[in-house]
């Protein structure tokens, strides 16, 4: 992977939903690429992020979120007929999160500018998923920016029934890196019945030609296979809130380490820390200190020398 372009304002463009999770007692705000960046923001990388939300309150104090946390406004479209987003969020048995994802709300009506052409050819990564393409507006948004992009990262987020089997393998043919969770590797390679992860994995990566793919496995750890080679981390062991927005900051960990050129097999312990931790927190965007992160990895290497 490149490294990060010191010239760039923004080294990453995260593009896609932003949204209120609500939760039995709470609402907590959400959706994977304003999670990411979020979570880039923490880890010293400035974020661009492309969304829309409503001219409600829901949608101003999610701006005043992002801008509270230092992370630039200036690419949030607002909508004054559609609301901002919601999902009603279930903790289900195993600490797995369910969904209902509401629509249609405003971040499916996300516009094409020309000022995304001048933020695009001077950036190096855009972070995207398949759930942004549920509406056809944002989902031609995405074409457009993908055919600039340079590397394109797509945590593929499968969530029924917001995608089609078309949809996802034109994500798939356009992926540099592929983000997925065990369920998923599983529903796209259904077919290989008899097939290991590994060769799961080998399979995505030979059709869709993918360099590098990473799957995460919960409480289990992740795999990554980085141009043919397979990395492995049994993940961190800790007491759970939620897995709300795990897979996020597992993203964004993983990113901030291959952008600054770190080997993979460090990458991937400090992505299965961040998921980790943030587990132990209630919604995906808790306030943390880095420091969190670097006694978990800490104390899994004086447990497990």
């Amino acid at each position: 992977m490149n490294q990060i372009n010191s010239h760039s304002q923004y080294p990453v463009v995260c593009f896609g939903e932003i949204l209120w999770d609500v939760l039995p007692g709470c609402a907590v705000p959400g959706g994977a690429p304003m999670n990411v960046a979020y979570h880039l923001k923490k880890l010293g990388i400035n974020p661009a992020l492309i969304t829309k939300v409503g001219t409600d309150d829901w949608g101003k104090n999610l701006v005043d979120l992002m801008s509270k946390n230092q992370i630039d406004i200036n690419f949030i479209q607002f909508d004054s007929e559609l609301e901002t987003g919601k999902v009603n969020a279930t903790i289900c048995p195993g600490n797995e999160m369910s969904y209902d994802i509401l629509k249609p709300v405003a971040w499916d009506n996300i516009q094409w500018s020309n000022d995304f052409e001048s933020l695009m050819s001077n950036t190096d990564f855009l972070v995207f998923g398949s759930l942004i393409t549920r509406s056809e507006i944002s989902r031609n948004t995405l074409y457009q920016l993908i055919e600039l992009a340079k590397y394109k990262i797509v945590d593929i987020n499968l969530r029924p029934p917001h995608y089609n089997k078309e949809v996802v393998e034109k994500l798939l043919s356009e992926a540099s890196l592929l983000k997925l969770n065990i369920a998923e590797l599983e529903l796209i390679t259904g077919w290989a019945n008899n097939y290991s992860e590994i060769e799961r994995i080998q399979i995505i990566q030979d059709v869709f030609h993918i360099q590098n793919i990473v799957v995460t496995k919960g409480d289990a750890g992740a795999i990554f296979n980085s141009s043919g080679k397979i990395y492995k981390h049994p993940g961190y062991q800790v007491t759970v809130q939620d897995t709300m927005g795990s897979g996020d900051a597992f993203l964004a960990g993983l990113l901030s380490k291959l952008l600054c050129k770190k080997q993979p097999d460090n990458a991937l312990a400090f992505a299965c820390a961040m998921g980790a931790q943030m587990a132990t927190y209630t919604g995906a965007c808790p306030e943390y200190k880095l420091e969190e992160i670097d006694n978990l990895i800490t104390e899994n290497k004086i447990m497990n020398p």
